[in-house]
């Protein structure tokens, strides 16, 4: 809000906010509500109307057209002021309006139209003062908007990066410990298996990390901490877990860090680990048309009746509809097992 002693506010209105190309592509792309110049012209044609008596035969016709006139100029110097709700645009706007208004009572006086000039002066001033104020108003109107659209999507993207971050720290406790407590008897035993348990634990950690800090990932590094995952569990649960990996390499696409990971996480946990025969987990991509179709199916005894979704697996949609709102994600029975559907829109 401007104080009273910035002078600069009475020469010079309007908002020092001034916004970028990007911001505008960002936060400024509402459309400009055409239910305004049905209402503005709705009320300018009933106020014509209502003082029509008062107008010569002579005048009317003239009145009629300069108000419909200026009525659209005004309109259409309101929609670029929509667009560009700029400080310096409003002021052009404004003393541009002042300086047409000037030099047209200057013509009436000096062609003999005094005494008209001098009868419409305060009514061209309310006019002036009426529609220079709506201006004014809607810039700041749209700049407010603006800003609370850019705030939103500021807050929109923390929150994105919050819950990316969340879910790269829900690596599940007992999994590394349980991980690192059978390479460490592996070791002390010299099990030959603890050393392509670390090499696949050490690789599982480097394409873990730097889920902290992004918030879209390739689908080739998910798939390589997929892959370094089900290495690590096939060592720990050895004969009980086999699996399948069919990724096709020229398939490309950008998801939430960790997202079929979880999947495939929950595949092992609720699909493979409660049997004592164990199973497999198949991981699939395919190219549907515009989409890219990923799959996580295990043989394990399916989804229990009356299931409902997990806070994990609920975070995994919030996340995955965050950052493509396009995208979906289903379970459904696969007669045995469970499968996970994961569609993406293909860049």
């Amino acid at each position: 809000m401007p104080r009273l002693d910035d002078y600069a506010q009475w020469f010079y209105p309007g908002s020092r906010r001034v916004f970028t190309p990007e911001e505008m592509a960002r936060g400024g792309t509402q459309l400009w509500p055409s239910g305004i110049d049905q209402y503005v012209f709705v009320n300018v044609v009933l106020l014509l109307a209502a003082f029509s008596h008062q107008m010569s035969t002579g005048t009317r016709p003239v009145a009629w057209f300069l108000s419909l006139v200026i009525t659209s100029i005004a309109l259409a110097v309101a929609r670029g002021l929509w667009r560009n709700p700029s400080r310096r645009w409003l002021n052009v706007a404004c003393y541009g309006m002042a300086t047409v208004v000037a030099a047209a009572f200057v013509v009436l006086i000096k062609t003999g139209w005094r005494e008209v000039a001098i009868d419409h002066a305060a009514l061209a001033v309310v006019v002036m003062t009426a529609i220079l104020s709506a201006w004014w108003g809607l810039t700041v109107y749209r700049v407010d908007q603006i800003e609370a659209r850019l705030r939103e999507l500021a807050d929109q993207e923390a929150a994105l990066q919050l819950q990316t971050r969340l879910a790269a720290a829900q690596i599940q406790p007992h999994f590394l410990f349980n991980t690192l407590a059978s390479l460490q008897h592996w070791v002390d035993t010299g099990d030959a298996r603890a050393a392509p348990l670390l090499r696949d634990f050490t690789a599982y950690l480097r394409a873990t990390l730097p889920m902290f800090e992004r918030e879209l990932q390739p689908l080739a590094d998910e798939i390589e901490m997929v892959r370094r995952y089900l290495a690590i569990m096939q060592a720990r649960l050895g004969a009980r877990l086999a699996f399948s990996i069919d990724v096709p390499g020229s398939l490309d696409a950008q998801l939430p860090p960790g997202l079929l990971l979880t999947l495939v996480e929950n595949a092992i946990a609720h699909g493979i680990e409660p049997q004592l025969r164990g199973g497999h987990v198949d991981v699939t991509a395919r190219r549907d048309e515009e989409h890219l179709v990923l799959t996580v199916r295990d043989d394990g005894p399916g989804l229990t009746p009356g299931w409902t979704e997990s806070v994990g697996l609920s975070n995994t949609r919030r996340r995955l509809l965050s950052a493509c709102p396009t995208a979906t994600l289903t379970l459904a029975d696969a007669t045995p097992g469970c499968i996970a559907t994961l569609t993406l829109p293909t860049p």
